[in-house]
Parts: structure tokens; sequence; C-alpha cells
């Protein structure tokens, strides 16, 4: 179940973010932004949609990641819920934008194209600026695949260099606008361990025993030390 919804949020994300926005997003032409909306209602209607099914995914892969982890590190499996939760409360405020947008598109009120545009830039940099959670929840899932030992290490060395990327290209696309490519580097490992942990939860996934019993001692991993 884990899998299938994180499978769920990835494939909603992708389809929302990077196939329904750029189609109606012009980010240089807030008319031009305004007229894609007014020409394509169900398209941009499917995107609210799909923000909201993205949100409903992230809650319930956040969840079930505790489920998972619990006996391994409550409070790092805890971590993974609480930073996956603020993901899901991102994406609610980014729809509520979006469907504001196509409110507006279609009942004027005021300068529309400015308030679209300025709604569709509000949308995106709050994903921007969300993305840091996006990292955070990486780092505790991480953790878990390292003390568990019923994944692959690998897989939690990924994770954990994935999320710290992730945390920092997040800094330096505000910091450095021009240096966005080193942003998306940073953020591969992420992409990596991320569609590596649904692959081995749909196709591996654990055995229920191992979720009752107490990690390997061979594979404890000790939480750094906090001055």
């Amino acid at each position: 179940m884990t899998g299938l919804f994180y499978l769920g949020m990835a494939i909603t994300g992708v389809l929302g973010f990077l196939v329904i926005r750029p189609q109606l997003f012009a980010a240089d032409d807030p008319s031009a932004t305004l007229a894609h909306l007014v020409g394509n209602e169900s398209l941009a209607r499917a995107g609210v949609v799909l923000e909201m099914l993205m949100v409903l995914t992230q809650a319930l892969t956040a969840t079930w990641f505790y489920r998972l982890f619990r006996t391994v590190d409550a409070l790092a499996a805890g971590g993974i819920t609480a930073f996956g939760l603020v993901n899901a409360v991102t994406g609610l405020g980014s729809a509520a934008f979006l469907a504001t947008a196509v409110e507006i598109a279609f009942g004027p009120v005021g300068d529309a194209p400015a308030t679209v545009q300025l709604l569709y830039l509000l949308s995106g940099n709050l994903w921007g600026v969300g993305a840091m959670f996006f990292g955070l929840w990486l780092i505790p899932m991480g953790f878990c695949v390292l003390r568990s030992g019923w994944m692959p290490r690998p897989l939690g060395w990924v994770l954990i260099a994935g999320g710290t990327g992730y945390l920092l290209g997040a800094f330096i696309v505000y910091l450095a606008p021009e240096a966005g490519v080193v942003a998306e580097l940073l953020a591969i490992p992420a992409h990596v361990g991320e569609f590596w942990m649904v692959g081995y939860l749909l196709v591996r996934g654990l055995r229920r025993r191992a979720l009752q019993e107490a990690p390997r001692d061979d594979a404890h991993v000790a939480p750094p030390a906090v001055a």
C-alpha cells in the first residue's frame, strides 16, 4: 500500500506540475495565461483536481510510511509523516490558488490577467519554498532504511543524499536564480531514491513478520550526536 500511494503521488505530481501547468502558464505573458485558461477549461480544472489527488496520496503515503517504519525508530518514522504532511499542506495551498485562478478566468474581477498570473506565481513559489520539506522527509526515510536492514543499504544513503541535495537546492533557487541548474543536479539523487523506493516496495515489498520484529543489531545506525 505504501508503494501504491507513493506511485500515485508521483504520477499525479508529474501530470499536474510537469504536463498540465506548462500548457496553461505563460511565465512572461499574463494575457496568454488567461487565454490558455479560458480556452482550455477542462485542462485547467484537471490541473486543480490532480493537485488535490497529489495532496491525498501524499498524506496517505506519509501515514503509511509511519506504519511501515514505526518499529524501527518512532522519531524518524514520525519525522517522515510530519514532513510529508507539510508537503500535503503545501499542495492544498497551491490547489486553492489554481482553483481561484480558474474562477477568476471565467468570472473576471478587476485586472483578470494580472490576478491570474499572480495566483500561478504564488502556486509555483509555494512549491518552490515547500521543496525544503520534500528534501526533509527523505532524510529520516533513508535513516529508517539503514536502521532496519530490511532494504538495500545503498538505497538509504541515496535517500539521505537526495534529501540533503533537495534541501540545499531549495535555498539555491532563491539565493542565486542563475544557478538553477545546480539545484536541478542536486535533486537527481532524490529522484533516483524515490523511484527506487517505489519500485522496491511494489516489486519486493516487506514481509509482514519483518514489520513486527526489531531491526537487526548489525543494521543499527547511530543517530548523529546533538551538542
